[in-house]
């Protein structure tokens, strides 16, 4: 029998992952890259994870790392790491704003923050990912996180407590700029598409916008059609590589290939009708703007929370592809992003001194739920 390491298996929101206490870790973290990809079963060429605790697809396939903060605004520190299910490979690059939503009520049930009062808890996180902080905010009874409630999110079954995720400062999370670029909208010119309209906006995770007529679509294909054409994805791969270099996160697109993990591509269309997964039909008023995001190369099931939030930011943002698309009303609603599993709600506040625009922070409700405690072997 291999080691065995103390961890927390939990959802949060539309992902689930491995939490592990730092100090269960090893000191030397370049023993943490084999340790994580033996706990959640990867490489795996059949892509199911069936040796470890992965699920087979990048939203099933995560761990974070909980410990004592380095920064005095925030009260825990932590890091995302994404297990690619089908290479040795863990990134780094980025977060995880789904995971972000279990690392408040984590903290508090491990009683690595001081004894929280009942009621309304506020925890600061720090993403050492992106050196940002998250505020959480939810309810805490008798000394633990409150799972229960009737708040519904889209991409789970059933319901549960909500909990209020704020990325503070959001922009230049991985850049240093809201617009890496310095532009709203900018051309690439690739090989295999020909020249690419793109807006580059780097906002709790950066991401790559296109529309998605430019690729032939309606902008309201479920996953499986979009999986179901490697040309398709070949093409916005190598978008996303060439944005990549162009964003300045890699040197070359062969660096680029190598993180997979950030920047994220999106296609995005005005609103129209459209079937979620689940069958639910969703009207041309129902969303402000139709989103279809890739993660680790394959079509997101739901959206990756900070992918999310970039969108609401880049939809304040006046000529990008994705205010284009954009039929919002006011800067104080939210904006409601249609994606394969239903429509998600996203608050951005988005200011312009003259200069160059800031954006001040976005937010989200998750739910969250501990499936259980134990020791993962490694």
């Amino acid at each position: 029998m291999g080691r065995r390491i103390r961890a927390a298996f939990v959802r949060g929101g539309t992902s689930k992952g491995l939490i592990f206490r730092q100090e269960d870790l090893p000191e030397d973290r370049s023993a943490w890259d084999a340790l994580f990809l033996r706990a959640m079963g990867s490489p795996d060429g059949y892509g199911r994870q069936l040796d470890g605790m992965g699920g087979g697809l990048s939203s099933l396939s995560k761990v974070c790392v909980v410990g004592q903060p380095t920064r005095p605004d925030a009260d825990i520190d932590y890091l995302f790491a994404q297990v690619q299910v089908d290479s040795a490979s863990v990134d780094y690059g980025g977060n995880c704003g789904n995971m972000s939503s279990a690392i408040g009520p984590f903290a508090v049930d491990e009683g690595l923050l001081d004894t929280p009062v009942d009621g309304p808890t506020r925890v600061r996180i720090h993403n050492v990912n992106t050196g940002k902080v998250i505020a959480a905010t939810f309810h805490v009874r008798g000394g633990r996180s409150v799972e229960e409630g009737d708040y519904r999110i889209k991409g789970v079954s059933g319901t549960g407590a909500p909990l209020r995720l704020d990325f503070l400062d959001p922009g230049g999370a991985a850049t240093g700029k809201l617009l890496p670029s310095g532009s709203v909208l900018d051309t690439l010119d690739t090989g295999g598409s020909g020249p690419v309209e793109v807006s580059f906006v780097d906002a709790s995770n950066p991401c790559v916008f296109v529309r998605a007529r430019d690729f032939g679509l309606r902008g309201t294909e479920l996953p499986d059609q979009l999986e179901s054409d490697p040309d398709l994805l070949a093409r916005l791969e190598e978008v996303r590589r060439m944005a990549s270099v162009a964003m300045g996160i890699a040197a070359t697109v062969q660096d680029a290939a190598a993180n997979r993990l950030v920047p994220f591509i999106a296609l995005v269309a005005p609103p129209q009708e459209y079937a979620t997964l689940s069958g639910e039909r969703v009207g041309p008023g129902d969303a402000d703007v139709i989103v279809r995001f890739l993660s680790s190369g394959r079509p997101h099931r739901a959206i990756p929370v900070t992918g999310g939030l970039c969108t609401s930011i880049a939809a304040r943002l006046p000529g990008t592809l994705v205010h284009t698309a954009t039929a919002a009303g006011g800067d104080d609603a939210p904006i409601r992003l249609g994606t394969p599993s239903g429509v998600l709600d996203a608050n951005a506040v988005v200011t312009n001194d003259g200069a160059r625009y800031r954006a001040l922070h976005a937010s989200t409700y998750r739910t969250t739920r501990r499936l259980f405690d134990g020791y993962v072997h490694v």
